[in-house]
């Protein structure tokens, strides 16, 4: 559309700015008397200018945002990559009231390392414009530096704080030992560091990034429960917990009427099945607890970028990712890789790609209430995004086909003895 109406009016080679398109390219004239000061009867015309500057700006930046997402839309055409605008579903968080978007946006090896904080701002602008409303950090991610692009962000931004949810994770804080694990010492000063990188009042859920046997599970309620009713948070939650220690933590806020868990953090994904798929659904059922799952795409394995070797660019190249090149190289990585090409069939079927069938797979699953997304650009955030359009399409016929291919599903031991 702008591209158009640039080509149209002729200028610079055929292109105009966004301020030339809408004419703010000229900043608004003060007038000032003989003595170089704003006359007194121009209060009101100044006052205006001000509304008229800031109007401006608004437009300036929704023009911005609607050329980026144009000129993305063109770039996947090209890649040949179907989008298609679907709306966001919304689903509760376990059996809590909190309406969360079925897809949100993750920070892990993303921001505040592998990606610019500009790109970080691009690809949240397109995440929250699409109705992604959950974004996921943690204290320990980038040292920190994770939760401070995304509170320069959401400064920035200026969204309403009541429109998006936001979770981080306390665990690893530093190098001290007081700086570290589940302690109500830890988790009130560790909290109280995010919430100042993040630039927030509170934060929607915290998680314990992982169990502590050196803390009593009473303490780490009762800390959770603590800084809940400070305002620090509204909700809390575990990440890599397993079944019993989520129950025991359950009890325990019931038997000394403190704050239970709504949800936990855990991978899941083709190859990663057990917990989300046998686990959770009966905490679901017995305590309401939702799975929020991560890595849907295994660190980049399902997309088939790995079939072929390990590009330079990925993430099994990175400095500290040894352990997911080794994983890809072993006997049973190269049995994964063999299955994920069979499966990009399926996806060829679907007209979609391997990314959004996998993803589109980990919704369809019982208790799963958001998968979180790890993107590196704004081109494989609007993919991803696609997996919604796909969800329909998995009929039972093809998840029994995509079963037989996987060959995995989880066994339940009590139905198995029975």
């Amino acid at each position: 559309m702008f591209a158009a109406r640039a080509s149209a009016a002729g200028g610079k080679g055929g292109k105009f700015s966004v301020e030339e398109l809408y004419g703010f390219n000229k900043k608004p004239k003060v007038n000032r008397g003989k003595s170089g000061k704003q006359e007194k009867g121009d209060g009101k015309k100044v006052a205006k200018e001000k509304e008229e500057s800031l109007l401006a700006s608004q437009i300036m930046e929704a023009a911005r945002r609607l050329m980026e997402r144009r000129r993305l839309e063109v770039y996947l055409k090209e890649c040949d990559v179907t989008v298609q605008h679907t709306q966001m579903p919304y689903r509760n968080l376990g059996k809590s009231g909190l309406r969360v978007s079925c897809l949100g946006l993750g920070t892990w090896v993303t921001f505040g390392s592998q990606i610019s904080d500009e790109l970080a701002e691009s690809v949240m602008t397109i995440a929250y414009d699409s109705g992604v409303n959950l974004f996921d950090t943690a204290e320990v991610y980038a040292s920190g530096r994770a939760e401070t692009t995304l509170g320069n962000i959401l400064k920035k931004k200026g969204w309403r704080r009541s429109s998006y949810v936001v979770t981080t994770k306390i665990y690893w804080g530093g190098q001290a030992e007081t700086e570290r694990g589940l302690s109500r010492k830890h988790i009130i000063e560790g909290l109280r560091g995010s919430l100042a990188r993040l630039q927030l009042d509170y934060v929607d859920i915290v998680f314990a990034n992982r169990s502590d046997i050196n803390s009593p599970m009473e303490e780490v309620v009762r800390a959770m429960t603590f800084v809940i009713e400070q305002g620090m948070a509204m909700y809390w939650g575990t990440s890599r917990w397993n079944a019993m220690e989520i129950m025991e933590a359950y009890s325990v806020a019931r038997q000394f009427n403190l704050v239970p868990p709504i949800c936990e953090q855990a991978e899941y994904h083709y190859f990663q099945r057990d917990k989300v798929e046998l686990h959770l659904p009966e905490l679901y059922h017995k305590i309401g607890i939702g799975a929020m799952t991560w890595s849907p795409l295994a660190c980049g394995l399902l997309t088939g970028k790995y079939n072929d070797g390990v590009p330079e660019s990925s993430r099994a190249a990175m400095k500290g990712y040894a352990w997911l090149k080794e994983r890809l190289c072993s006997d049973e990585g190269k049995k994964q890789l063999s299955k994920i090409k069979e499966l990009h069939l399926v996806a060829d079927r679907l007209n979609c790609t391997a990314a959004q069938l996998a993803i589109a797979w980990c919704l369809r699953s019982e208790g799963v209430s958001t998968v979180l997304l790890g993107v590196t650009n704004t081109e494989q955030l609007l993919e991803n995004l696609g997996s919604i359009r796909v969800l329909s399409q998995l009929t039972p016929p093809l998840i029994a086909e995509m079963e037989m291919l996987l060959g995995n599903k989880p066994r339940n031991t009590k139905e198995v003895r029975s």
